[in-house]
């Protein structure tokens, strides 16, 4: 592949100019080595340091694997019936078409924003339990699909996910009805009639298939790569901790940092979440309390041959033999759960709870992680051996191999990068080492937009697997640039400007910035005297690159910050979201982070007009007007088909799976599970075992193939 640079108008935003990465595909011979340079075979997940062994957390990973599935896939988990599962089982996403529209919830910028009701682009009356249609999308359009200029008609609406209606936690029951017992309060927004409908999500629900690679999980980061046992917030949660058995009736209180455990991070998230899977105030140790003396998915049909539960189903059909207790003593170490003794985890509330109840948290992350490692997709059409005479793998079409050199010309290739086609993955397996590397690359600098007065280009931090590609304006939902609950920045690169302006002695998350390793490093456009030496990255800073290991001066960087667009220390941060593998992406509708397009070929529209609007440090570099021809459009939509994995498309192993009931819309009357809840309908998920779906159930579909018009 031959690279240049060139400086040309950009069409994007008056008098502005931008750098564009222009790529030109040489030959046959570049399409093999890119596409070698892409298959995921032979890739493995990043190891979690001390976490499996006869000794460490985990001692029978089976056990674990078992148990996260079964976890994963249970309703009992919810507070009314939600599973993990709920909002990822189809190809890992979520496809259900009604009571999936949330407002714009995200959208708190000002007083008169829309965050509180329903209004779709097309006109059509939503609200709570609306049945999308394929006219409702996409949320933003223009007079013409291919010019960003006149924008016609939009919306901060977002198709996220149903989870659970809005109630107050009272208590659990450990045995028999395994909806919890809570009072029903009526949501502002999410009810019909007087009856709370279930909420939907902020955010659309990206896969968890190879979600295993990513170094941070949920759209904006705040999965932490560190897990601490109890929240997704890794080391910034320093109230988090678990409890280590110190003999029969003691116990005592340790922090935990599994590194390299996003997927945990991630998981401990929505079962305590009151949009998500729980009514408001239930805790983790009383979900532990609610599940452990249950056999594991008690209610629900295991398939005789799943490539997992197999060996544990219960001969009735329903359900394991073993309660999750039973499946936490076999794959935890004895010293996370056997003692006697009764941990009140809030002071002076007079609530106490058993030692495995306390470190639910931990086995259900942990669980769910090893279950989600199995989750990997790396058997698609793009990963087949590669025909010498063409460059491409055997069986691609013409189009498909015309579409691979779009998709390179277009340079998707610099964001949906490596084998996981995202640069969110974790810089560990593009190194390709099983060995932990000393450096990971996670912050960088460079021209990513234009400068805030419109006349030239200027170098931006950013976080590396996140961009502001103007989705929607930065109000809409600010994503990256958020906060964690404790008033931390989400962003690696906002950590490191507060490092720099002296707001901060170090970097929250163990994360070393190297000034030397940036694409633009500082010494290109600050003087010699507004700079000091970088003492973050020197342990990497070696040899040529020590000259320009180099960063601003705490003076320096505030008075850039006090500047017009932060001057020379600006980020592509506010509106940044990370940047979504594209394995399987055929399966996996509606796409970005608020749903808003139903179909490959208007994601590929969005592309070609350069995104929905211009945001503050939209990366104009990489998102701008591409000029393809229907031709060329159709021809990228076939090669990202060709990314989907057909043992994922029919459900064979590792992708089978348990019988599911997932919330699909309500129907008229109370709901049994509650007073104040409307009746819901159910779209039944069956029971899947190694050798997938059936020719009658079908593959599963594009998710425009399931809307009415």
């Amino acid at each position: 592949m031959f690279c240049f640079i060139q400086k040309v108008l950009s069409g994007i935003a008056p008098r502005a100019y931008a750098l564009i990465l222009l790529c030109a595909v040489a030959d046959a011979a570049f399409a093999h080595g890119a596409l070698s340079d892409q298959v995921l075979k032979g890739f493995k997940v990043p190891a979690t340091p001390k976490l499996i062994g006869k000794s460490a957390i985990v001692v029978d990973q089976q056990a674990a694997v078992q148990l996260g599935k079964a976890l994963f896939w249970d309703g009992s988990v919810g507070s009314n019936g939600t599973a993990c599962a709920s909002c990822h089982f189809h190809a890992g996403a979520d496809i259900r078409r009604i009571n999936q529209l949330n407002p714009g919830q995200a959208h708190t910028a000002n007083a008169d924003s829309t965050a509180k009701t329903f209004e779709l682009p097309s006109g059509n009356a939503a609200g709570p339990n609306y049945e999308l249609k394929a006219g409702d999308f996409p949320f933003f359009r223009f007079a013409d699909v291919d010019d960003i200029t006149t924008l016609t008609a939009s919306t901060d609406d977002v198709v996220g996910s149903a989870g659970e209606p809005m109630q107050q936690f009272v208590a659990v029951n450990a045995t028999g009805i395994n909806s919890d017992q809570c009072n029903s309060e009526l949501s502002a927004v999410f009810h019909a009639g007087g009856l709370n409908t279930r909420q939907a999500t902020k955010r659309n629900a990206p896969t968890v298939i190879n979600a295993a690679f990513n170094f941070r999980n949920f759209w904006d980061g705040r999965a932490n790569n560190v897990f601490n046992g109890q929240s997704p917030f890794g080391l910034r949660d320093t109230g988090a901790k678990i409890w280590l058995a110190k003999g029969e009736k003691s116990v005592k209180a340790m922090p935990l940092g599994l590194e390299n455990a996003s997927l945990a991070s991630q998981a401990v998230g929505p079962p305590a979440d009151m949009v998500e899977m729980s009514c408001k105030g239930r805790t983790f140790a009383d979900i532990g309390r609610k599940l452990l003396q249950r056999r594991a998915l008690e209610s629900q049909e295991v398939h005789p041959e799943d490539s997992a539960l197999a060996g544990l189903r219960d001969p009735s059909g329903t359900g394991l033999t073993l309660t999750y207790a039973e499946l936490i003593k076999k794959a935890f170490n004895k010293k996370y759960w056997k003692s006697a003794a009764t941990i009140e985890l809030v002071k002076n509330s007079g609530q106490f709870y058993s030692q495995m109840e306390a470190n639910f948290a931990m086995f259900f992350g942990l669980a769910i992680q090893q279950y989600e490692n199995t989750l990997i997709s790396n058997d698609a059409l793009f990963d087949q051996s590669i025909n010498d005479e063409t460059g491409f793998p055997d069986g691609f079409t013409e189009a498909q191999q015309r579409g691979f050199r779009v998709f390179n010309d277009a340079h998707c290739n610099n964001c949906h990068s490596g084998p996981t086609f995202s640069s969110a993955a974790s810089p560990q397996i593009f190194m390709n080492t099983a060995k932990k590397p000393r450096y990971l690359k996670l912050v960088n600098r460079d021209v990513l937009g234009e400068q805030a007065d419109g006349f030239d280009t200027d170098s931006s931090l950013f976080d590396i697997g996140f961009a502001i590609t103007s989705v929607a304006p930065t109000a809409h939902d600010i994503g990256l640039g958020g906060t964690d609950p404790f008033g931390n920045p989400l962003s690696f690169a906002k950590q490191y400007i507060n490092v720099l302006t002296g707001n901060a002695k170090k970097m929250l998350d163990p994360v070393i910035v190297a000034a030397c390793d940036m694409v633009d490093p500082f010494t290109e456009d600050y003087l010699s005297g507004q700079l000091a030496n970088d003492k973050l990255g020197k342990s990497v800073c070696k040899g040529a690159g020590k000259k320009q290991a180099k960063i601003p001066t705490p003076e320096v960087a505030a008075a850039e910050l006090a500047k017009s667009g932060q001057g020379r220390l600006s980020d592509g941060v506010s509106a940044a979201f990370k940047i979504p593998t594209l394995r399987n992406v055929e399966l996996t509708g509606p796409y970005m982070h608020n749903g808003g397009t139903k179909s490959l070929e208007e994601v590929v529209e969005f592309y070609n007009r350069g995104g929905n609007l211009t945001n503050p440090r939209h990366s104009t570099t990489l998102v701008f007007f591409q000029g393809m021809s229907e031709q060329d459009k159709s021809d990228l939509v076939a090669f990202l088909k060709t990314l989907t994995d057909e043992r994922v498309r029919w459900e064979r192993a590792p992708f089978d799976h348990p019988a599911l009931q997932v919330p699909h819309g309500h129907e008229g009357g109370e709901n049994p599970l509650g007073s104040g809840l409307a009746g819901d309908r159910f779209l039944e998920v069956p029971a899947v075992g190694r050798n997938g779906r059936t020719p009658e159930m079908g593959p599963l579909k594009a998710f425009d193939s399931y809307l009415r018009p």
